[in-house]
Formats: C-alpha cells, sequence, structure tokens
C-alpha cells in the first residue's frame, strides 16, 4: 500500500497583505485602506470590488497597525465583578453575552479584566488596564450610589456607558437600564386583577439604588389602587435562608401575596410558605424578578420579571460608539420595562379560588 507524505517547505504560509488586495480589487492600497478605514469616501461599486477581494483572500487588518493609524484599538473595557449570590446571578451573564454580542457586530471586542471587590479600589484597576492595554472605551456594571467611576473616566475624557442608572444626583452619562419600578408596579396590578388586597414587598435593605427603585414601584402601585402598603414591607439581604425569615411575620399576619425584588428573595417565600404547611400559588400568590432559569424549574412555576438584555446590551453598544463618536454629544438616557411571566404562583387570587375570590 502506497503512503502519501506531505512536504514541508519549514515556513507558514504567509496572510495576504494589503498590497495584494489592492491588486486582486484593481486599485490604490489607500482605497482599500479607505474601504477599511473610512468607506463612505468611496463610490459603492468601488466599495463593493474592494470587499469582494477581501472576502476572497480573506484579509484580517493588523489590529495593532490599525489602531496606530486611526488611533482606534476597536477593544471596549468590561470589568468582570464577582458573580452575586442566589440564582438571580447569571443575569449579568446574559447581558455580556448580548453586549459582546452587538459590538461585535459593530466591529468591536470587549476585553474582560478582573474588577476588584474593594469599591475604593475601582478606579485602580481601570487605571492599570489603560496603562497596559489601549481601549476605546468602558462599560460600567453594578452602579451604585457614591460609584466613583463615572467621575473618574468623565475627568479623563474617557468615554463610558453604563448599564444601570448613576443613583445620584451627579452628571447622568449615557446609560441604559431595565425599569424595575414599571416591573413591580405591573406585578401588583396583575395580583390586583386577580383580587389580592394584601400584597406585601420583600426587598434589600434600604439603600441599594436597584431596590429601592423596585420597591417605589410596588408602593406607587398600590397607592394606586388605593391600597394601604403599611406593614407590608420586609428586607432581607440576597439569600434564601434571610428571606425565609424576614417573610414570615407578614405571611403570618395574612397577607396574600408576596413581590419579591429577585428570584433568590422569592424561593426563600417559598420555603417560608412551606414550612407553615402551605403551597405557593394556591394559598399564597408569588412573584419574583429575573425570569431565572429556575423560575420555570420550581413547583409550582415562579411568575417573574424577564429583564429585556438583548435590548439594553444593543443599547449600550449604540450609546457607547455614539460618545466615542461624539466626546461632546448631549448625553443619552435608556430605560426599557421587563415584562412580566406569568406562572402557576400567581395564577389565583386569594384563598386559590381564582379572580374575586
Amino acid at each position: 500500500m502506497a503512503r502519501t507524505t506531505t512536504r514541508s517547505t519549514g515556513h507558514a504560509e504567509r496572510p495576504p497583505t494589503l498590497a495584494q488586495v489592492a491588486q486582486r480589487a484593481g486599485v490604490s492600497p489607500q482605497t482599500v485602506s479607505n474601504a477599511l478605514n473610512s468607506p463612505h469616501l468611496l463610490a459603492p461599486l468601488t466599495l463593493e470590488r474592494v470587499r469582494r477581494a477581501i472576502a476572497e483572500l480573506d484579509y484580517r487588518p493588523h489590529q495593532a497597525a490599525r489602531a496606530l493609524r486611526t488611533r482606534s484599538s476597536k477593544l471596549i473595557g468590561y470589568g468582570v465583578h464577582p458573580t452575586p449570590d442566589g440564582v438571580s446571578g447569571p443575569v449579568m451573564d446574559h447581558f455580556l453575552h448580548a453586549f459582546s454580542r452587538s459590538a461585535n457586530e459593530a466591529g468591536y471586542r470587549v476585553l474582560l479584566f478582573t474588577a476588584p471587590a474593594g469599591a475604593e479600589r475601582e478606579p485602580d484597576c481601570y487605571a492599570e488596564l489603560l496603562r497596559e492595554q489601549p481601549v476605546d472605551g468602558f462599560v460600567l456594571t453594578h452602579t451604585y450610589r457614591g460609584d466613583r467611576r463615572p467621575d473618574w473616566l468623565r475627568r479623563r475624557a474617557i468615554p463610558f456607558v453604563a448599564f444601570g442608572r448613576p443613583w445620584s444626583t451627579r452628571p447622568a452619562g449615557d446609560w441604559a437600564d431595565v425599569d424595575g419600578a414599571h416591573g413591580t408596579s405591573a406585578a401588583v396590578d396583575h395580583l390586583v386583577a386577580l383580587g389580592h388586597r394584601r400584597i406585601a414587598f420583600l426587598g434589600w435593605p434600604r439603600g441599594s439604588g436597584v431596590g429601592d427603585d423596585r420597591a417605589g414601584g410596588w408602593r406607587t402601585a398600590m397607592r394606586r389602587h388605593g391600597l394601604s402598603a403599611r406593614g407590608l414591607r420586609a428586607y432581607a439581604v440576597n439569600d434564601v435562608d434571610a428571606a425565609r425569615d424576614a417573610v414570615a411575620p407578614l405571611l403570618a399576619a395574612g397577607t396574600t401575596a408576596v413581590v419579591a425584588v429577585s428570584d433568590t428573595l422569592a424561593l426563600g417565600c417559598y420555603r417560608a410558605l412551606l414550612d407553615s404547611g402551605r403551597t405557593p400559588g394556591r394559598d399564597v400568590a408569588v412573584v419574583g424578578f429575573d425570569d431565572s432559569s429556575a423560575a420555570a424549574l420550581l413547583t409550582p412555576g415562579l411568575s417573574s420579571l424577564c429583564q429585556p438584555l438583548p435590548e439594553v446590551g444593543r443599547a449600550c453598544t449604540r450609546l457607547l460608539l455614539a460618545r466615542i463618536k461624539d466626546p461632546q454629544g448631549t448625553p443619552e438616557q435608556v430605560l426599557l420595562p421587563p415584562e412580566l411571566v406569568v406562572r402557576e404562583s400567581s395564577a389565583y387570587g386569594p384563598g386559590g379560588g381564582g379572580a374575586g375570590a
């Protein structure tokens, strides 16, 4: 049996050059450069011819050299924070995927780096990254009251966009966020339509911008329906056992429905009901927030508010690229409503007998 061998020259195949693309397209190297960096300068037919040559040769511009020419790295910095405890933790993973995808479609790559746990050291890691790697801008997450990052970046004229509001009176900058107040208000409307009147809120301790916003939506909706919110609010850190202990007194006092600030706290409400011999959904309605993967797997299935993360990712990309292009432009804010996904945990009115029971 004959054996086939492949002779190696000892040299890797060289990638195509810009000059070879120009020769294939029948244009000058400058025209190819314009097609890559300033396509608006070319006639449509010329641009199409160059792009066809690029595709045929599988040409990839050298990113470092391109950065020197255009003063753009095509990189966006993203500080990765520790994953929060609880079943709602993957929310930020979903956002990162959505943002990375939309940035990639715009010709950018997302550069991940570790964000420290201590708020006082946060700007330091941004400064360290900028010393080692040029980026065109940053996307900020996990915003909070007193966040130092926006001012630090603004003073250095570094473009950024935030997933989350600044929760302060300082200049807002560009941000996209989910309207938590709208979501919890919609949850109250849903429960009131089923006949519930004693609707409690299980939230995080006061001072959390996100948590206070969601609590505000619950309180506003209760007022709009002429219902008292007095004595119907409990607080817990984002922990199942802490939530179970916090909500137990409200359940014992006759609460017929609970709106939770997260699916993690909603799960704590499930445990408190089961501890007292009652069934979530049938005896007390429960609505969570984030529509985590666990929400559909629980028995009964947990009604929850789903954040529109693909839309948030696209909005953050659009806002950041606009800021990079026009550093002096007017800041823009985008607030998107979540969607209430109704499952068995809020399918009945008080007593499990349906609306008005």
